[in-house]
């Protein structure tokens, strides 16, 4: 139990972590996954699910790997710009993407997710030494 401040330290830090991570995330893509949520669209809950799956997999790696909690925070914050950038190139390179996910094209939805998830996991290794 002597480790409780630790870890609830990691711990709080970790959900701070994954707030920002949601909160920019949704400032960022061109629809409301919310809103679209809530109106029952499987292709937006499908990405943003997979999306914080990524990330939190990111982040597990950098809290367990770090010397401290900036360090790791700073770690989270290299997970979170790497799933921006997929996101970016998602919608790059996937004509139509808002379309998609709006139409509730569950095929975008499961392409961003696992693209989002595969880079958590190379993002994960990475932090790994």
């Amino acid at each position: 139990m002597s480790n409780l401040p630790l870890y609830l330290a990691y711990l709080g830090t970790a959900v701070a972590l994954i707030a920002a991570f949601t909160t920019i995330y949704l400032m960022i893509t061109p629809y409301s996954e919310i809103t679209l949520i809530r109106q029952g669209n499987s292709a937006a809950a499908v990405s943003l699910g997979g999306t914080i799956i990524g990330f939190a997999i990111a982040l597990h790696s950098a809290a367990a790997n770090s010397v401290s909690l900036m360090d790791m925070a700073l770690w989270g914050a290299v997970g979170l710009a790497s799933q921006v950038v997929v996101f970016l190139l998602v919608c790059v390179k996937l004509p139509g993407f808002r379309g998609g996910i709006e139409g509730d094209k569950i095929g975008y939805g499961i392409t961003l997710a696992s693209l989002s998830i595969a880079m958590g996991i190379v993002n994960a290794g990475s932090l790994t030494y």
